[in-house]
């Protein structure tokens, strides 16, 4: 069953999208879109901060420098934004990394292991400390929320479509449905165009047909 995507989760994507592949024209108007829809400074903020996670500090920094820029133009004009919530303190009775553990468990369906991480212990102890447990801990964006921005920076970057797909499976556990990624996609081709919409769609067939 389809669910509805809000105005506010429809703005996500494109923000996502264009900061992740450093299209600042772009993400200047999808910015402004997204206040007008209702989301606060603190929610934008918070989704900039999340694409360094997957694009880079310099593209979060390139997107959280165009996004100050966007919100002067409009004190100018006269228009008042809605900071939005803070944060909530992290409770410090876990570690990042325990937390991280047992949000990508969750995320994900089972513990994740693999070759990749046996090579490379050091990325599995960053991305369950840092990735899901520093950032995906924090409660100013939904799972949800985060992850419709993590798909939307995925298919609009070269040569992730593994990852793509992986998250695409993390939605899929999460109480996103295919239609439900279909309408995401249906986003991204009105918001992004046609190319990146296709991408979106081949990583989802392949997802799709396991």
């Amino acid at each position: 069953m389809q669910q509805e995507f809000s105005n506010k989760q429809k703005a996500i994507i494109p923000i996502a999208a264009f900061t992740a592949s450093g299209e600042l024209n772009q993400l200047k108007d999808s910015l402004n879109k997204g206040l007008d829809s209702g989301l606060t400074v603190n929610e934008i903020k918070e989704i900039l901060v999340q694409m360094y996670a997957y694009a880079g500090f310099p593209r979060s920094l390139n997107g959280l420098g165009t996004f100050m820029a966007v919100l002067e133009e409009r004190k100018c004009k006269g228009v008042t934004d809605i900071t939005g919530e803070d944060a909530s303190p992290i409770t410090t009775e876990k570690t990042s990394l325990e937390f991280g553990t047992e949000n990508q468990t969750q995320l994900v369906g089972q513990a994740v292991s693999g070759p990749l991480f046996d090579f490379s212990p050091e990325i599995d102890r960053f991305l369950k400390a840092h990735l899901f447990g520093d950032i995906f801990q924090r409660d100013i964006l939904s799972w949800k929320e985060r992850e419709l921005a993590t798909i939307a920076a995925l298919a609009n970057m070269k040569g992730v479509n593994s990852q793509l797909q992986a998250h695409y499976g993390i939605c899929l556990n999460n109480n996103l449905t295919p239609e439900d990624l279909k309408a995401f996609i249906d986003v991204m081709r009105s918001e992004c165009g046609d190319a990146i919409a296709e991408n979106a769609q081949v990583a989802l067939d392949e997802v799709l047909k396991r």
